[in-house]
Protein backbone atom coordinates (compact mmCIF):
# COMPACT_ATOMS: atom_id res chain seq x y z
CA UNK A 1 0.00 0.00 0.00
CA UNK A 2 2.89 2.36 0.90
CA UNK A 3 4.53 1.66 -2.47
CA UNK A 4 1.28 2.45 -4.27
CA UNK A 5 0.93 5.80 -2.41
CA UNK A 6 4.56 6.70 -3.14
CA UNK A 7 4.04 5.99 -6.84
CA UNK A 8 0.93 8.17 -6.91
CA UNK A 9 2.80 11.05 -5.28
CA UNK A 10 5.67 10.81 -7.77
CA UNK A 11 3.19 10.82 -10.64
CA UNK A 12 1.57 13.99 -9.36
CA UNK A 13 4.84 15.91 -8.85
CA UNK A 14 6.41 14.76 -12.12
CA UNK A 15 7.43 17.89 -14.09
CA UNK A 16 5.47 18.74 -17.21
CA UNK A 17 7.24 18.34 -20.57
CA UNK A 18 7.02 21.53 -22.60
CA UNK A 19 7.73 21.97 -26.28
CA UNK A 20 11.02 23.70 -27.21
CA UNK A 21 9.57 25.72 -30.14
CA UNK A 22 8.48 28.32 -30.77
CA UNK A 23 9.72 30.65 -28.05
CA UNK A 24 6.28 31.84 -27.04
CA UNK A 25 4.46 31.27 -23.76
CA UNK A 26 1.51 29.03 -22.96
CA UNK A 27 -0.87 31.98 -23.11
CA UNK A 28 -0.02 32.41 -26.78
CA UNK A 29 -0.55 28.69 -27.37
CA UNK A 30 -3.93 28.91 -25.67
CA UNK A 31 -4.65 31.95 -27.81
CA UNK A 32 -3.63 29.92 -30.85
CA UNK A 33 -6.19 27.25 -29.98
CA UNK A 34 -8.89 29.86 -29.46
CA UNK A 35 -8.05 31.45 -32.81
CA UNK A 36 -8.46 28.04 -34.45
CA UNK A 37 -11.83 27.59 -32.78
CA UNK A 38 -12.97 31.05 -33.84
CA UNK A 39 -11.92 30.40 -37.43
CA UNK A 40 -13.64 27.05 -37.49
CA UNK A 41 -16.85 28.63 -36.23
CA UNK A 42 -17.07 30.28 -39.64
CA UNK A 43 -17.67 26.85 -41.19
CA UNK A 44 -21.32 26.72 -40.19
CA UNK A 45 -22.56 26.36 -43.77
CA UNK A 46 -23.10 22.61 -44.11
CA UNK A 47 -22.90 22.59 -47.89
CA UNK A 48 -19.31 23.86 -47.83
CA UNK A 49 -17.93 20.47 -46.81
CA UNK A 50 -19.88 18.60 -49.48
CA UNK A 51 -18.62 20.97 -52.16
CA UNK A 52 -15.04 20.24 -51.13
CA UNK A 53 -15.23 16.51 -51.90
CA UNK A 54 -15.11 15.31 -55.50
CA UNK A 55 -16.58 12.05 -56.76
CA UNK A 56 -13.13 10.98 -58.05
CA UNK A 57 -11.75 10.89 -54.51
CA UNK A 58 -10.03 14.26 -54.54
CA UNK A 59 -10.91 17.06 -52.13
CA UNK A 60 -10.02 20.59 -51.17
CA UNK A 61 -7.75 20.83 -48.17
CA UNK A 62 -5.60 23.32 -46.28
CA UNK A 63 -2.20 23.88 -47.90
CA UNK A 64 0.81 22.06 -46.49
CA UNK A 65 3.17 24.52 -48.21
CA UNK A 66 2.92 28.26 -48.81
CA UNK A 67 5.10 30.47 -50.99
CA UNK A 68 5.22 33.46 -48.65
CA UNK A 69 7.12 35.89 -50.88
CA UNK A 70 8.80 38.01 -51.77
CA UNK A 71 6.93 40.42 -54.06
CA UNK A 72 8.67 40.66 -57.47
CA UNK A 73 11.03 37.91 -56.38
CA UNK A 74 9.78 35.32 -58.85
CA UNK A 75 6.90 33.73 -56.94
CA UNK A 76 4.79 33.14 -60.07
CA UNK A 77 7.71 31.56 -61.92
CA UNK A 78 8.42 29.32 -58.92
CA UNK A 79 4.79 28.23 -58.65
CA UNK A 80 4.51 27.49 -62.37
CA UNK A 81 7.70 25.45 -62.30
CA UNK A 82 6.65 23.44 -59.26
CA UNK A 83 3.29 22.78 -60.93
CA UNK A 84 5.20 20.55 -63.35
CA UNK A 85 5.42 18.03 -60.53
CA UNK A 86 2.47 15.60 -60.45
CA UNK A 87 2.38 15.66 -56.66
CA UNK A 88 1.80 19.43 -56.46
CA UNK A 89 -1.71 20.95 -56.53
CA UNK A 90 -1.45 24.74 -56.56
CA UNK A 91 -4.05 27.46 -56.16
CA UNK A 92 -4.15 29.54 -59.34
CA UNK A 93 -4.62 32.97 -57.79
CA UNK A 94 -3.07 34.79 -54.84
CA UNK A 95 -5.39 34.07 -51.93
CA UNK A 96 -4.42 36.85 -49.47
CA UNK A 97 -6.05 34.98 -46.60
CA UNK A 98 -3.61 35.82 -43.83
CA UNK A 99 -2.88 39.45 -44.75
CA UNK A 100 -6.30 40.78 -45.78
CA UNK A 101 -8.62 41.21 -42.78
CA UNK A 102 -11.81 40.76 -44.83
CA UNK A 103 -10.57 37.38 -46.02
CA UNK A 104 -9.19 36.26 -42.66
CA UNK A 105 -12.48 36.94 -40.92
CA UNK A 106 -14.17 34.48 -43.30
CA UNK A 107 -12.47 31.59 -41.49
CA UNK A 108 -10.58 28.47 -42.46
CA UNK A 109 -13.41 26.97 -44.47
CA UNK A 110 -13.35 29.96 -46.79
CA UNK A 111 -9.61 29.43 -47.13
CA UNK A 112 -10.12 25.76 -47.98
CA UNK A 113 -12.67 26.77 -50.61
CA UNK A 114 -9.93 28.71 -52.44
CA UNK A 115 -7.74 25.62 -52.76
CA UNK A 116 -7.65 23.25 -55.75
CA UNK A 117 -8.96 19.70 -55.55
CA UNK A 118 -6.11 17.35 -54.69
CA UNK A 119 -5.50 13.71 -53.87
CA UNK A 120 -4.18 12.49 -50.50
CA UNK A 121 -0.65 11.96 -51.87
CA UNK A 122 -0.43 15.50 -53.26
CA UNK A 123 0.85 18.67 -51.61
CA UNK A 124 -1.61 21.55 -51.73
CA UNK A 125 0.14 24.89 -52.19
CA UNK A 126 -0.70 28.56 -52.50
CA UNK A 127 1.40 31.67 -53.02
CA UNK A 128 0.81 35.20 -51.79
CA UNK A 129 3.98 37.35 -51.94
CA UNK A 130 2.63 39.95 -49.51
CA UNK A 131 2.73 37.40 -46.65
CA UNK A 132 6.47 37.83 -46.11
CA UNK A 133 6.29 41.54 -45.27
CA UNK A 134 2.97 41.49 -43.36
CA UNK A 135 3.62 41.59 -39.58
CA UNK A 136 0.50 39.60 -38.58
CA UNK A 137 0.97 36.74 -41.02
CA UNK A 138 3.65 34.56 -39.34
CA UNK A 139 1.63 34.07 -36.17
CA UNK A 140 -1.57 33.42 -38.13
CA UNK A 141 0.10 30.77 -40.28
CA UNK A 142 1.58 29.22 -37.14
CA UNK A 143 -1.85 29.16 -35.50
CA UNK A 144 -3.17 27.20 -38.45
CA UNK A 145 -0.30 24.75 -38.88
CA UNK A 146 2.88 24.71 -36.81
CA UNK A 147 4.44 22.17 -39.21
CA UNK A 148 3.94 24.27 -42.33
CA UNK A 149 6.74 24.18 -44.90
CA UNK A 150 7.41 27.65 -46.25
CA UNK A 151 9.03 28.75 -49.50
CA UNK A 152 10.65 32.18 -49.75
CA UNK A 153 12.13 33.35 -53.05
CA UNK A 154 14.43 36.37 -52.96
CA UNK A 155 16.26 38.51 -55.50
CA UNK A 156 18.93 41.16 -55.24
CA UNK A 157 17.15 43.83 -53.12
CA UNK A 158 18.06 46.66 -55.51
CA UNK A 159 16.75 44.75 -58.52
CA UNK A 160 13.60 43.91 -56.59
CA UNK A 161 13.00 47.61 -55.92
CA UNK A 162 13.24 48.37 -59.64
CA UNK A 163 10.89 45.49 -60.49
CA UNK A 164 8.45 46.70 -57.84
CA UNK A 165 8.34 50.14 -59.41
CA UNK A 166 8.09 48.70 -62.93
CA UNK A 167 5.02 46.65 -62.07
CA UNK A 168 3.15 49.61 -60.58
CA UNK A 169 4.24 51.83 -63.48
CA UNK A 170 2.81 49.46 -66.10
CA UNK A 171 -0.38 48.99 -64.08
CA UNK A 172 -0.93 52.74 -64.33
CA UNK A 173 -0.01 52.83 -68.00
CA UNK A 174 -2.60 50.16 -68.81
CA UNK A 175 -5.23 52.35 -67.16
CA UNK A 176 -3.96 55.37 -69.11
CA UNK A 177 -2.86 57.05 -65.91
CA UNK A 178 0.30 59.09 -65.41
CA UNK A 179 2.87 57.82 -62.93
CA UNK A 180 5.93 59.62 -61.52
CA UNK A 181 9.44 58.61 -62.56
CA UNK A 182 11.34 56.24 -60.31
CA UNK A 183 13.73 59.05 -59.35
CA UNK A 184 10.81 60.91 -57.75
CA UNK A 185 10.27 57.92 -55.46
CA UNK A 186 13.90 57.11 -54.76
CA UNK A 187 15.09 60.65 -54.02
CA UNK A 188 13.76 63.02 -51.38
CA UNK A 189 15.50 66.26 -50.46
CA UNK A 190 18.56 65.12 -52.37
CA UNK A 191 18.91 61.86 -50.41
CA UNK A 192 17.72 58.31 -50.86
CA UNK A 193 14.08 58.09 -49.77
CA UNK A 194 14.32 55.19 -47.29
CA UNK A 195 10.59 55.50 -46.56
CA UNK A 196 9.71 54.38 -50.08
CA UNK A 197 7.65 51.19 -49.61
CA UNK A 198 9.54 49.32 -52.32
CA UNK A 199 12.77 49.86 -50.35
CA UNK A 200 11.20 48.70 -47.09
CA UNK A 201 10.03 45.50 -48.77
CA UNK A 202 13.64 44.73 -49.66
CA UNK A 203 14.87 44.88 -46.05
CA UNK A 204 14.72 41.12 -45.85
CA UNK A 205 16.34 40.65 -42.44
CA UNK A 206 13.62 42.68 -40.68
CA UNK A 207 10.80 40.57 -42.10
CA UNK A 208 12.73 37.31 -41.68
CA UNK A 209 13.17 37.99 -37.97
CA UNK A 210 9.41 38.08 -37.63
CA UNK A 211 9.02 34.68 -39.30
CA UNK A 212 11.78 33.10 -37.22
CA UNK A 213 9.82 33.92 -34.06
CA UNK A 214 7.37 31.21 -35.08
CA UNK A 215 9.11 28.87 -37.51
CA UNK A 216 12.60 27.39 -37.28
CA UNK A 217 14.93 28.01 -40.18
CA UNK A 218 14.69 24.39 -41.33
CA UNK A 219 11.01 25.01 -42.09
CA UNK A 220 11.77 27.92 -44.44
CA UNK A 221 13.49 27.16 -47.72
CA UNK A 222 15.00 30.18 -49.45
CA UNK A 223 15.03 30.02 -53.23
CA UNK A 224 17.64 32.15 -55.00
CA UNK A 225 15.45 34.11 -57.42
CA UNK A 226 18.40 35.42 -59.43
CA UNK A 227 19.66 31.88 -60.04
CA UNK A 228 16.14 30.67 -60.83
CA UNK A 229 16.05 33.15 -63.72
CA UNK A 230 19.47 32.16 -65.09
CA UNK A 231 19.32 28.39 -64.51
CA UNK A 232 16.02 27.18 -62.99
CA UNK A 233 16.57 23.43 -62.76
CA UNK A 234 19.11 23.30 -59.86
CA UNK A 235 16.92 25.58 -57.74
CA UNK A 236 13.83 23.45 -58.41
CA UNK A 237 15.78 20.31 -57.45
CA UNK A 238 16.49 21.87 -54.05
CA UNK A 239 12.81 22.65 -53.56
CA UNK A 240 11.85 19.05 -54.42
CA UNK A 241 14.24 17.82 -51.72
CA UNK A 242 12.92 20.33 -49.18
CA UNK A 243 9.33 19.26 -49.81
CA UNK A 244 10.39 15.60 -49.77
CA UNK A 245 9.04 15.05 -53.27
CA UNK A 246 10.24 12.36 -55.60
CA UNK A 247 12.52 13.87 -58.30
CA UNK A 248 10.07 14.26 -61.18
CA UNK A 249 11.09 17.60 -62.69
CA UNK A 250 14.18 17.49 -64.91
CA UNK A 251 16.30 19.77 -67.08
CA UNK A 252 14.32 18.93 -70.22
CA UNK A 253 11.30 20.70 -68.68
CA UNK A 254 13.03 24.04 -69.23
CA UNK A 255 14.13 25.76 -72.41
CA UNK A 256 15.46 29.24 -73.03
CA UNK A 257 13.22 31.43 -75.16
CA UNK A 258 15.49 33.89 -77.01
CA UNK A 259 12.59 36.10 -78.02
CA UNK A 260 11.34 36.61 -74.46
CA UNK A 261 14.80 36.45 -72.90
CA UNK A 262 13.96 33.97 -70.13
CA UNK A 263 13.25 30.30 -69.55
CA UNK A 264 9.92 28.76 -70.48
CA UNK A 265 8.41 25.40 -69.56
CA UNK A 266 7.93 22.20 -71.51
CA UNK A 267 5.46 19.67 -70.10
CA UNK A 268 4.47 16.46 -71.95
CA UNK A 269 5.36 18.08 -75.27
CA UNK A 270 3.38 21.23 -74.49
CA UNK A 271 5.33 24.48 -74.23
CA UNK A 272 4.29 27.50 -72.21
CA UNK A 273 5.86 30.73 -71.01
CA UNK A 274 5.05 33.08 -68.18
CA UNK A 275 2.65 35.95 -68.81
CA UNK A 276 3.95 38.81 -70.93
CA UNK A 277 3.94 41.01 -67.84
CA UNK A 278 6.89 39.01 -66.50
CA UNK A 279 10.43 39.98 -67.40
CA UNK A 280 9.66 43.57 -68.28
CA UNK A 281 12.61 45.88 -68.83
CA UNK A 282 13.47 48.05 -65.84
CA UNK A 283 13.59 51.83 -66.18
CA UNK A 284 16.95 53.47 -66.90
CA UNK A 285 18.34 54.73 -63.60
CA UNK A 286 21.29 57.03 -63.10
CA UNK A 287 24.41 55.06 -62.12
CA UNK A 288 25.03 57.25 -59.07
CA UNK A 289 21.50 56.60 -57.83
CA UNK A 290 21.97 52.86 -58.27
CA UNK A 291 25.18 53.06 -56.27
CA UNK A 292 23.30 54.81 -53.47
CA UNK A 293 20.76 52.01 -53.51
CA UNK A 294 23.49 49.35 -53.38
CA UNK A 295 25.26 51.14 -50.54
CA UNK A 296 22.05 51.41 -48.55
CA UNK A 297 21.35 47.69 -48.78
CA UNK A 298 24.91 46.61 -47.98
CA UNK A 299 24.49 46.48 -44.20
CA UNK A 300 20.90 45.06 -44.20
CA UNK A 301 22.05 42.33 -46.61
CA UNK A 302 24.95 41.46 -44.31
CA UNK A 303 22.54 41.14 -41.37
CA UNK A 304 20.29 38.88 -43.44
CA UNK A 305 23.19 36.63 -44.43
CA UNK A 306 24.13 36.25 -40.76
CA UNK A 307 20.53 35.56 -39.82
CA UNK A 308 20.05 32.70 -42.29
CA UNK A 309 23.65 31.43 -42.34
CA UNK A 310 23.93 31.83 -46.08
CA UNK A 311 25.18 34.40 -48.57
CA UNK A 312 23.77 35.53 -51.92
CA UNK A 313 25.45 37.17 -54.90
CA UNK A 314 23.92 40.60 -54.37
CA UNK A 315 25.63 43.97 -54.89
Amino acid sequence: MAGFLLGAVLLIVQPQIVPSRPAINSKVETSSQSVQRELLKKTSQKNDFKENIHSNGSCRQLPQTIIIGVRKGGTRALLEMLSLHPDIAAAESEVHFFDWEDHYRNGLQWYINQMPFSYPHQITMEKTPAYFTSPKVPERVYNMNQSMRLLLILRDPSERVLSDYTQVFYNHMQKHKLYPSIEQFLIKDGELNVNYKAINRSLYYIHMQNWLKYFPLDRIHIVDGDKLIKDPFPEIEKVERFLKLSPQINASNFYFNKTKGFYCLRDSGRERCLHESKGRAHPQVDTRLLEKLHEYFHEPNKKFFELVGRTFDWH
